[in-house]
């Protein structure tokens, strides 16, 4: 898997396929080296993502966490190759919205990979559980209808403290 994390656990694996499902020449790969029998060094091979086109849409809700998942997000972009100029953020009022301009980047043709940033906070009704699941699902169904690999980072978290606690983790 390439060190390049949009979100930990499964959204490392989706930006993992983001990455392998474009073509070869658009990336290059650096291996750290290691003498012949011995183990696999810990640190993994890393990928040049230099001019990939990146596509963000993120939340306005709950904007101090989604500004910080932003942040973190452009820095580990950065880190790994991907220059300010191709990347292209759109903003939406909430979670919900999130997978229809999903949609239209993706239908666009005009990026290699997009990414969802977003946070949805349990409150004290059902509508964290519509949130959360309708914004997951719309996020899927995108990647799978447009064939654009996305990374879901829309964290769904219990409190706020969660939520500004895990955007730094997160969003790199």
């Amino acid at each position: 898997l390439p060190l390049l994390t949009i979100g930990g656990g499964g959204k490392c694996l989706l930006i993992s396929f983001a990455v392998t499902a474009l073509p070869s020449s658009t990336m290059a790969w650096t291996t750290p080296a290691r003498s012949a029998g011995s183990a696999l060094p810990s640190s993994r091979a890393t990928r040049s993502f230099t001019g990939l086109r990146i596509g963000i849409v993120q939340s306005r809700f709950n904007l101090s966490v989604c500004e910080g998942l932003l942040a973190a997000c452009r820095a580990s972009l950065n880190q790994h190759g991907v220059r300010d100029t191709d990347i292209t953020l759109a903003t939406v009022p909430g979670a919900l919205e999130i997978p229809l301009a999903l949609q239209a980047m993706a239908q666009s043709r005009k990026f290699d990979a997009l990414i969802a940033l977003g946070a949805v906070v349990r409150g004290d009704t059902y509508h964290f559980d519509i949130v959360a699941n309708q914004s997951a699902h719309g996020v899927g169904q995108v990647q799978l209808q447009c064939a654009v690999p996305i990374a879901n980072a829309i964290l769904t978290t219990d409190t706020e403290e969660q939520a500004e606690e895990r955007m730094g983790e997160k969003g790199a």
